[in-house]
């Protein structure tokens, strides 16, 4: 690579960190009588904090930060569209690739980790693909990455690496490079596997060659596993879930700071631009909390989709800082090939801008609006139609969007209480959950909100500004006429690991891949254009499509 006066040498290292589940609630709540004792702060000085950077929709894969492209979804509320995004700069629609699919990130999608490699980048992936795989040319390692090791799937046991997809659909998820990784396998918490893995190819690289470093951590995802030891920490919380989370968090905390002092042992640490972030906002239900914003995980509020983050550099020219510019993770894709002195081709139309400047310097962020997503598969607000969306916009459609203070929602956003976080009582939560639980309009389904002046989405706005309303139902509708259709295919039974030796992996031969497209072709695919007059009303509310 090039010198500059950016950084000192001509190995200019990425490592991206992604975690499952947003940490807002150990970051965001009010006093915690067992809060985590916090790491030593010793990226503080020389870090950036990322105030609202937005995920993926929980139903989504982690396409985002690894290709660039939005078809549809910020973190989104979906673990998989995250990834989407990351790797591609472009955004995805509707939900995550089940691992019963014969689906997987599109070929045709050039990845983050081949945008750096061929900069003259060595790529490696540790962690959670969740990406597909039913053919191997969806493997990571024909994606971009050198080496991969870890998960295929979304979430599996931290320690026998076993993932059960209903019942009689189970099997081993294991991997290194395309093969299950029977040899490495000494039943090692996840969170500790990974790290020690990815200290490993810290030590064995050569420094002054330049190396992206992709961690996709299983923390603090389902099912709530942690060491014994970070679990006698939290043993005064009452509440186990929570206990659970909690014991999960601070081992994920250790394991980024022994990357980190890892990162500065092997000498890369002067010449490294380190990005943590998350996938989606936490779940309740599981010990995790985005109190005080609305929501959860799998769904288009704020709790949903909002996220924190940082970048840490010594490279960053203003540190110590804070940016309140929207970032969406799609960004990432653009952005880290731009500092890697990759090329990002003119007609690739990404998503995705590089904040770069917004993020180090504090410049004017290129992004003013973020679509959260557009979900053509999922029409279930009964009382939506074309008359609320004022002849613009089907409001019976599950859809957010973000232009700049300004939030709208149509169709069914989700789960839309706000839950207090478990640990300040040892009570049970019925009266504190039904204090904060929305009395749901039957007649709704469009909102908006100002989201600067109101990040906990308390007071809706739809009434009081109808022209604001308008202007962004046009803009959902002209999003959705660029957006492609949805490939959602249906469960394939030979992806049983009971076919494969018992390991989730690869099932479709290469050489009837092709078969698979045609042969799934309509059934696979959901128009997106949703045009106005289409759609008739049936009974209880459903909807059914006229005949073209």
């Amino acid at each position: 690579m090039k010198q500059g006066p950016l950084w000192n040498s001509t190995a200019f290292h990425l490592a991206s960190t992604l975690r499952t589940q947003s940490r807002l609630d150990l970051i965001r709540s009010g006093p915690d009588p067992d809060p985590p004792p916090p790491t030593p702060d010793h990226t503080a000085v020389t870090s950036c904090q990322l105030v609202s950077t937005t995920c993926a929709v929980e139903f989504g894969g982690r396409t985002g930060p690894l290709v660039g492209l939005q078809r549809n979804t910020p973190v989104e509320e979906n673990p998989a569209q995250t990834r989407a995004g990351v790797e591609t700069g472009f955004q995805e629609l509707h939900s995550i690739i089940r691992a019963t699919q014969p689906n997987c990130l599109p070929l045709e999608n050039v990845t983050l980790p081949q945008k750096l490699k061929a900069a003259g980048y060595t790529t490696h992936m540790v962690g959670k693909w969740h990406l597909g795989f039913y053919k191997r040319g969806c493997m990571p390692t024909q994606r971009g990455f050198d080496t991969f090791f870890g998960s295929l799937l979304g979430s599996g046991d931290y320690y026998s690496h076993y993932k059960c997809e209903g019942a009689g659909m189970c099997g081993y998820d294991l991997h290194e490079g395309e093969e299950a990784a029977w040899e490495q396998d000494r039943g090692l918490y996840s969170t500790l596997m990974f790290t020690q893995k990815a200290v490993g190819i810290l030590e064995s690289h050569d420094p002054r060659r330049p190396l992206f470093l992709y961690m996709a951590y299983q923390a603090v995802h389902s099912p709530l596993q942690a060491p014994a030891r970070y679990l006698e920490r939290y043993k005064s919380i009452p509440n186990v879930a929570r206990r659970k989370y909690a014991a999960m968090v601070s081992c994920l905390d250790e394991a980024v700071h022994n990357l980190t002092l890892a990162l500065k042992r092997y000498g890369y640490y002067d010449n490294t631009v380190l990005v943590y972030s998350s996938d989606n906002g936490g779940q309740p239900l599981v010990g995790g909390s985005n109190w005080p914003l609305r929501g959860s995980k799998a769904t288009y509020w704020e709790g949903g989709i909002r996220a924190v983050g940082f970048v840490h550099s010594p490279l960053l020219v203003n540190k110590r800082t804070k940016c309140r510019a929207l970032i969406h993770i799609t960004d990432w894709f653009p952005t880290l090939v731009t500092l890697g002195e990759g090329t990002l081709d003119e007609d690739m139309n990404l998503d995705g801008y590089d904040v770069w400047e917004a993020i180090s310097e504090g410049r004017r962020c290129p992004r003013q609006d973020i679509l959260h997503n557009i979900d053509p598969m999922y029409v279930k607000a009964k009382n939506g139609s074309w008359k609320a969306g004022y002849g613009l916009w089907n409001t019976a459609i599950r859809a957010a969007l973000r232009v700049g203070h300004w939030k709208l929602l149509t169709g069914n956003p989700g789960y839309s209480d706000w839950v207090p976080p478990q640990t300040f009582s040892n009570q049970m939560l019925t009266k504190r959950w039904h204090n904060e639980r929305v009395q749901w309009d039957r007649g709704k389904s469009v909102w908006l909100f100002n989201i600067t002046a109101d990040p906990y989405e308390r007071t809706d706005l739809s009434q009081r500004y109808p022209h604001i309303v308008k202007k962004m139902l046009m803009r959902l509708a002209q999003y959705n006429r660029t957006a492609v259709p949805v490939r959602y295919p249906a469960k394939d039974l030979r992806s049983n690991p009971q076919y494969n030796g018992g390991v989730w992996g690869p099932w479709y031969k290469e050489e009837k891949a092709e078969d698979l497209e045609d042969s799934d072709g309509d059934n696979g695919l959901l128009s997106n254009h949703l045009a106005k007059g289409r759609w008739k009303k049936m009974k209880k509310g459903k909807l059914r499509r006229k005949a073209d």
